[in-house]
C-alpha cells in the first residue's frame, strides 16, 4: 500500500509540474493548464496549449504526438486566442466544457444540452476529443465531440457533410495564415441537394466540385476509387449524408487539409524517412477543375486546345468572348426543345456530371425508367445512373442548365443529355430508338385515346363542349377530386382568383395536385373554360405550369395541376421573412426562367398567345424554386402572320 500511494503521489507531481504523461482522460471539476497535456492511448495523439508561428498568443489544440514539426489537427479557440499562459480547461459538472482566461472569463466552451452523471474528458487515438459519462463509451452516447466541429483537417473517421436528426452541418475551414488558425475563407463541405456532393468554397463563391458520388467513386475524380492508401466512404440516406475516408495501414498518419496558402485540398501522409508530409494528392488538380470554368452545356478537356468545347448540338452563346477565352457564359442549344413532342437523349461517355444543385434522385429505377421519367417532364434536361457498380441502377434527373463538365480520357461516367428531334436527326443511333419510342407511344397513345372516349362518352355521354376535336385531356370524376383534397377542406385552399379557389390535393398514387375548382358566378362560361383546356395541353415548357386534367361532372369545372410545393413569387418579393431567401442569383434565374416560358408563349409556341395577366402571384415556384408561369389559358390567341388582336373581353389586371 505504501509503494501505490508513493507512485500516485510522484504521478502527481509530474503533472502539476507541466510534463506531459500517458493520461488520455480527465474527470468533472479537474482541469489542464498551460503546460499540461492530454495524450492519447496509443500515443499518436496530443492535446495541450500552443502558439502557431512566431506569435506568442495561445490557443488549445490536438496535434501528433510523435511528429516532429507541430502539426496541429484541430483548435477550439480559433478566433479567441489567451494573450498569456494563464489558459484553463475544466470539465464542468453540467457536461459541458469550459476554457478560461486569467480574469477566469470564459474563451470558449461547448455548448451540449446533455447531462451526465458523471462527465469524462478523454482525447481518443482517432484524434477525436470526447465528452461522454463514465462508464459509458459508446459513440451515440457522447455528449460533445470535436469531430463534429472540425478545423481545417479531416482524419480518418471523421465526417463531412450534414445530419438533420441533430442539425450539425461539418466543414473544413482554413487558417487564416499559418500563424492565425482563426477562420479563413477557404471552405470544404457538402452541397445540400438530392444528389449531394462535395463542394469547395471561396469565399462565397463555388470553386471547386468532386462530382457526386457514384457508388465507387467521385465522377469528378476518377481516381478517388484507386487510392492504395485510403478508402473512401459516402452515406446519403436522407436523413444524413456525410463522405469520410479510413486508412488500410493503421500505423500510417494520413490527413486532408484545406490550405489558405496555396488555395487547395491537399491529402498527404507522413514519411518517416524524409521526416517530412508527402502528397498523395491535391484538388484542384489542373486547370479543368475550376468550378463553371466552361459555362453551361459545355465540356473542359486539359488534353485539348481550347480547353473549353461546347457539347454536340450546342453553340457558344456570345462567340465574341468565346473567342477570346471568356468561356464563362457557356454555350446554348442550336435547336430549342419540343418537350414531349419528339425529344431524345445524346449519350456522352467518360464525363464527370454537371452541378447536382437542381436534381431529382431515386435509388431503386433502372436507367431504362429514368429515360421515361426524363422524358415526361419538360423540366428535365438530362439523367443518368447513380450507382454505376454493376450493370447500373438508380436514377438521377437534372433540371435547368448544365454546369461545370468535363470529359476524361478514361474513368468518367455516361450521361444522357436531351436533344431535340431535330438535332438528334444527325445522330442515326439514336433517332432509330426515338423513332421506335415514338411508334410505341404512338399505337399506345391512340389506345389510350379511345379507351378514353369510350369511357368518357359511355359514362358523361358528351366530350368537353367547345375543345377542339383533336385535342383531349385526362377526365377525373367528382369523386376522386373529393377524396383527394378532403372534400375541398379549408385547410387545403391554397389560393383564390376571379374565377374560382385553388385546392391541393394527393390523389391514391400519393401524386400532389392543384385543383382549380371554377365558381358558379365566376364569370368564366364554357368558352373560356374550353380556351383553357385547349391552350394548356399543347402549351408545354418547362417554365410553363403542366396540366394533368380537368374535372367535367355534376355541374363542376375543374382544371387539375401539377403542384407547385413554394407557391407563388408574390409570396417571396412581398413577405418580409421569405424575401430573405431569394438572394440575388436566384432572382436573377426566376427572371431569366420566366422570360423564357414568356418568350415560348409570345413567339416559339405552335399557338402564339399573350398571357395579358403576367404578375408574382402567377409565377408559381417548384420545390428547386424554378418559375413556372400559371393562368395563361385566357390569353389570346393569334395567328402566325398576326401582331395584335381585338376583343371585347376585358382580361387581365
Amino acid at each position: 500500500m505504501d509503494i501505490l500511494c508513493i507512485l500516485l503521489f510522484a504521478e502527481s507531481l509530474i503533472w502539476f509540474s507541466g510534463f506531459s504523461v500517458a493520461v488520455d482522460t480527465v474527470y468533472a471539476s479537474q482541469s489542464i493548464s498551460d503546460g499540461e497535456t492530454l495524450v492519447s492511448s496509443g500515443g499518436t495523439f496530443e492535446l495541450g496549449f500552443f502558439s502557431p508561428g512566431n506569435l506568442t498568443d495561445r490557443y488549445l489544440g490536438i496535434w501528433y504526438k510523435n511528429v516532429p514539426v507541430r502539426t496541429v489537427v484541430w483548435v477550439a479557440n480559433r478566433s479567441q486566442p489567451i494573450h498569456d499562459s494563464s489558459g484553463t480547461l475544466m470539465v464542468v459538472s453540467t457536461g459541458n466544457l469550459v476554457l478560461l482566461n486569467q480574469n477566469r472569463s470564459v474563451v470558449w466552451s461547448t455548448n451540449s444540452t446533455k447531462r451526465a452523471q458523471t462527465p469524462v474528458l478523454q482525447l481518443l487515438d482517432s484524434g477525436n476529443l470526447v465528452l461522454r459519462d463514465d462508464g459509458n463509451d459508446s459513440p451515440d452516447t457522447y455528449l460533445w465531440q470535436s469531430f463534429d466541429y472540425p478545423s481545417d483537417t479531416l482524419l480518418p473517421g471523421l465526417k463531412i457533410g450534414w445530419d438533420a436528426n441533430s442539425s450539425l452541418e461539418r466543414h473544413l475551414t482554413s487558417w487564416k495564415s499559418p500563424d492565425d488558425p482563426s477562420p479563413g475563407d477557404f471552405t470544404w463541405g457538402m452541397e445540400r441537394s438530392n444528389y449531394p456532393e462535395l463542394v469547395v468554397w471561396k469565399g462565397s463563391s463555388k470553386y471547386v466540385r468532386s462530382g457526386p458520388w457514384n457508388g465507387l467513386r467521385f465522377s469528378g475524380a476518377p481516381q478517388s476509387g484507386s487510392n492504395p492508401v485510403i478508402s473512401y466512404e459516402f452515406i446519403n440516406n436522407g436523413t444524413e449524408a456525410y463522405h469520410t475516408f479510413t486508412v488500410e495501414n493503421k500505423s500510417e498518419l494520413v490527413r486532408l487539409v484545406v490550405n489558405q496558402t496555396t488555395y487547395r485540398g491537399e491529402l498527404s501522409t507522413w514519411n518517416e524517412d524524409s521526416q517530412s508530409w508527402m502528397l498523395i494528392l491535391s484538388v484542384p488538380k489542373d486547370y479543368c477543375d475550376n468550378y463553371g470554368l466552361c459555362g453551361a452545356y459545355s465540356k473542359c478537356l486539359t488534353d485539348k486546345l481550347p480547353y473549353c468545347q461546347c457539347l454536340k448540338g450546342f453553340s457558344p452563346r456570345y462567340p465574341d468572348k468565346w473567342n477570346s477565352n471568356d468561356w464563362s457564359q457557356g454555350c446554348a442549344r442550336d435547336k430549342l426543345l419540343g418537350c414531349n413532342d419528339g425529344d431524345g437523349f445524346i449519350k456522352h461517355t467518360q464525363m464527370k456530371l454537371p452541378a447536382t444543385t437542381n436534381t431529382w434522385l431515386d435509388g431503386s429505377l433502372s436507367l431504362k425508367d429514368c429515360r421515361t421519367r426524363c422524358l415526361k417532364n419538360c423540366s428535365c434536361t438530362a439523367y443518368s445512373n447513380s450507382d454505376i457498380r454493376g450493370k447500373g441502377s438508380g436514377c438521377v434527373l437534372w433540371f435547368g442548365d448544365l454546369i461545370d463538365m468535363r470529359q476524361f480520357p478514361s474513368g468518367g461516367q455516361d450521361i444522357y443529355i436531351r436533344m431535340s428531334a431535330l438535332e438528334i436527326d444527325s445522330f442515326p443511333i439514336e433517332k432509330r430508338k426515338l423513332v421506335a419510342t415514338a411508334v410505341a407511344s404512338a399505337i399506345s397513345g391512340l389506345l389510350l385515346l379511345g379507351i378514353t372516349l369510350g369511357i368518357t362518352i359511355w359514362k358523361r355521354g358528351m366530350k368537353i363542349g367547345g375543345l377542339r376535336n383533336d385535342i383531349d385531356v385526362p377526365l377525373f370524376d367528382l369523386n376522386t377530386i373529393t377524396v383527394a383534397t378532403n372534400n375541398f377542406a379549408q385547410r387545403n385552399l391554397i389560393g383564390a382568383g376571379g374565377f374560382g379557389s385553388v385546392y391541393k390535393g394527393n390523389l391514391s398514387t400519393d401524386q400532389e395536385i392543384a385543383v382549380k375548382r371554377l365558381s358558379k358566378d365566376s364569370g368564366q362560361g364554357l368558352e373560356e373554360f374550353s380556351n383553357e383546356v385547349a391552350l394548356i395541353a399543347r402549351l408545354q415548357h418547362r417554365n410553363l405550369v403542366s396540366l394533368l386534367g380537368c374535372c367535367i361532372d355534376r355541374g363542376e369545372r375543374m382544371l387539375i395541376y401539377e403542384y407547385m410545393p413554394n407557391k407563388s413569387l408574390n409570396n417571396f418579393i412581398f413577405d418580409h421573412d421569405n424575401r430573405i431567401l431569394l438572394a440575388w442569383d436566384r432572382r436573377f434565374e426566376i427572371i431569366i426562367g420566366i422570360a423564357r416560358g414568356i418568350l415560348y408563349l409570345h413567339q416559339d409556341s405552335k399557338l402564339q398567345v399573350v398571357h395579358r395577366d403576367l404578375k408574382t402571384s402567377n409565377i408559381l415556384l417548384d420545390a428547386n424554386l424554378n418559375p413556372k408561369i400559371s393562368d395563361f389559358g385566357l390569353a389570346r390567341i393569334f395567328g402566325g402572320d398576326k401582331k395584335e388582336a381585338r376583343t371585347r373581353r376585358i382580361i387581365g389586371t
